[in-house]
């Protein structure tokens, strides 16, 4: 996903993650129209490379969810 179209999606999404770090995947999916599986692979591309924290917590007694931290700035 070194492509420019692939580039312009990431950016996107560290936009979207920098208003609104409470998103799920399924939220971020449906606002950007990208598939579920690219969303996933993006925020673990930012994880990896030091871009934002992932938290986890309980969101009601039987789901969890996480929160995005935005860690760094995408180069």
């Amino acid at each position: 996903m070194n492509s420019a179209f692939g580039k312009g999606i990431r950016l996107k999404l560290f936009r979207l993650l920098k208003e609104k770090s409470e998103l799920t995947q399924r939220d971020m999916n449906r606002k950007m129209s990208v598939s579920l599986g690219k969303i996933n692979y993006c925020i673990s591309v930012f994880v990896r490379k030091g871009f934002i924290k992932v938290e986890k917590f309980k969101k009601t007694e039987k789901k969890s969810a996480y929160i995005y931290n935005k860690g760094g700035v995408i180069g």
